[in-house]
């Protein structure tokens, strides 16, 4: 596993990456706890978020009805923080539906930043993916402590509301609309 070290040295590289126009490296659909899917492209809506996706049966957050929490729909990882931590393919991806080549901290994506990706429009949340248990099992303590060690950074990546329906493949690329 990566050390604290190894990812601290990393940390230029990680904020080097393109602020808008990042293309989309992978997508991933998680239809059940531990499952995994690796689609070319995926259908996101505003009503059902991304359909197939554990988000509508089992989300960790929930609105007070009891109904899944739409600033939870779809996160979005880093391609560069993947790379790093996910060193031992024979764990687990991450899960993100989308992994982009994106620069992900507070400043390029402030709360409510639209993000066009494909056909679909995102709104960035004022959740903040500070990590579970999961990854610090799959990833080691140091890769935790570093994605949790400065929020402003967002270097879990993003989690986003789904404003505009419509469809990403991969090859897209994410583009902020200012």
């Amino acid at each position: 596993m990566i050390t604290l070290t190894e990812l601290q040295d990393a940390l230029p590289h990680v904020q080097a990456a393109p602020k808008t126009d990042a293309p989309i490296r992978g997508l991933c659909l998680r239809p059940a706890l531990g499952q995994r899917t690796f689609p070319d492209r995926i259908r996101m809506t505003k009503a059902d978020g991304i359909p197939g996706e554990r988000w509508m049966t089992t989300p960790w957050m929930r609105m007070a009805d009891g109904s899944p929490d739409p600033r939870i729909q779809v996160s979005i990882l880093q391609s560069r923080v993947m790379d790093l931590v996910w060193q031992d393919r024979n764990q687990p991806h991450p899960g993100d539906p989308i992994v982009a080549d994106l620069e992900m901290s507070e400043a390029n994506l402030p709360v409510g930043t639209l993000i066009r990706a494909g056909t679909a429009v995102l709104r960035v949340s004022d959740v903040w993916n500070d990590s579970c248990a999961k990854w610090k099992v799959r990833y080691g303590t140091d890769a935790y402590d570093w994605v949790r060690a400065s929020p402003t950074l967002r270097l879990r990546g993003i989690l986003c509301s789904v404003e505009v329906d419509g469809e990403v493949a991969l090859g897209d690329r994410l583009q902020v609309l200012r």
